[in-house]
């Protein structure tokens, strides 16, 4: 199988010997990041440092003309990757005989919040979620679309990864985060992740539902999770009847109906701007979640929608292979299905098992393996990730 590991520029730039490292994982592509969210990553066998602090939403090379006079607009990253980062660490691993794919972030930009309030997801309460621009806002469409073609578009790039294309909601991994108190279902979650921004507002009202009725309904559907009652979900995770149980059927159906067609829209336009701006052949992925009112990195889409915009998907895996089943059902031969398999032993992974996790990945109908992190996993964990490659 096509196996794929993701890398940040830093964990290879100031590290000569990382290239040959990785080719000798043996895959033979890598994915890297180009546009990413803020984050703190350890690097641990750099010669320079262990750990970067990426401080804020960057795009990690030179921002283009495009951007002039533009509000809003992506930032440069600061020293943990300055100057062209992506393209110097292209070139390396190329040099290293790697395919380079980007890997590129979108709806997920905890600076865009701060700076612009008004680009925020507004739940039902009143409260932003900063790190979630909301996808339904011409300017903020506008902006993601633009950033898609230009990040992944990267000179020598063969292929992209686009990662949280779609809506963002309340499960976020926020710096300290201190959400876990009371634990929300999974039609919880799709509740406090519902946008109540003016735009928003005027999509449920074109939908039939009063913006301020539908709100109330959804914080009179959380009160009992709050009250130490049910989780918030009658059902296994991805069952939409939980939703309508706690909602109300047509509620519910008026809030899909906008948000299918928002996050869609946004889909078709960024792929299509990618693809105006790519060289012939230029594979474009979605990072993508087969439920399609979930939220997040890996976006809630309807399978055959999304393959019939998009090269393929990359799936995740951590708990397990059963998400690729709803996309092999439609994919074609030229369709990639890959399974995005944690091989970090320290963040849930396990490398020990990556030969068995990939059969049964391929038995479900993967045909690429993703690896995450090349960067982040420890010697051992590379140790199992080589030996295992070795005989798949």
């Amino acid at each position: 199988m096509r196996t794929s590991a993701f890398v940040y520029p830093w964990d290879v730039n100031g590290d000569p010997d990382a290239p040959a490292r990785i080719a000798g994982l043996g895959v033979r592509q890598v994915t890297l990041a180009s546009a990413y969210h803020s984050t703190r990553a350890l690097t641990p066998r750099h010669p320079r440092h262990r750990v970067v602090t990426a401080e804020h939403a960057a795009v990690l090379y030179p921002p283009g003309d495009r951007w002039a006079g533009r509000v809003p607009r992506p930032h440069s990253a600061g020293d943990w990757a300055p100057g062209d980062a992506h393209g110097e660490a292209s070139a390396a691993l190329a040099s290293a005989g790697l395919e380079v794919h980007t890997w590129v972030v979108l709806a997920h930009n905890s600076r865009l919040g701060a700076e612009h309030p008004g680009t925020s997801v507004v739940n039902a309460y009143g409260d932003r979620y900063p790190w979630a621009p909301c996808v339904a806002q011409p300017a903020t469409r506008a902006y993601l679309v633009d950033l898609a073609a230009e990040a992944a578009v990267r000179p020598g790039a063969a292929g992209t990864e686009l990662e949280s294309l779609g809506w963002y909601g309340l499960a976020h991994l926020h710096a300290h985060d201190k959400t876990g108190g009371v634990p929300l279902g999974d039609a919880a979650q799709y509740l406090m992740s519902l946008c109540f921004c003016p735009v928003c507002r005027t999509g449920y009202a074109e939908a039939g539902q009063d913006a301020d009725a539908l709100a109330a309904r959804v914080r009179a559907a959380l009160e009992p999770v709050w009250c130490g009652g049910a989780p918030g979900d009658t059902g296994p995770a991805g069952d939409w009847g939980a939703v309508e149980k706690l909602l109300g059927a047509e509620p519910a159906a008026a809030t899909r109906a906008w948000r299918d067609a928002t996050a869609r829209s946004l889909q078709e336009a960024a792929v299509a701007a990618v693809r105006a701006a790519a060289p012939e052949g230029f594979q474009v992925l979605l990072h993508a979640d087969p439920v399609p009112y979930h939220c997040g990195a890996n976006a809630g889409v309807d399978p055959a929608h999304i393959l019939s915009v998009a090269d393929g998907v990359v799936v995740p895996c951590a708990g397990g292979p059963g998400l690729l089943a709803p996309f092999a059902r439609v994919a074609t031969p030229a369709h990639v299905v890959a399974a995005n398999l944690t091989v970090v032993s320290g963040m849930g992974g396990s490398p020990a098992t990556l030969a068995a996790d990939a059969s049964r990945a391929r038995d479900l109908g993967a045909t690429e393996l993703r690896l995450y992190h090349a960067g982040l996993a420890s010697d051992a964990d590379l140790a199992a990730v080589r030996e295992a490659l070795a005989v798949l």
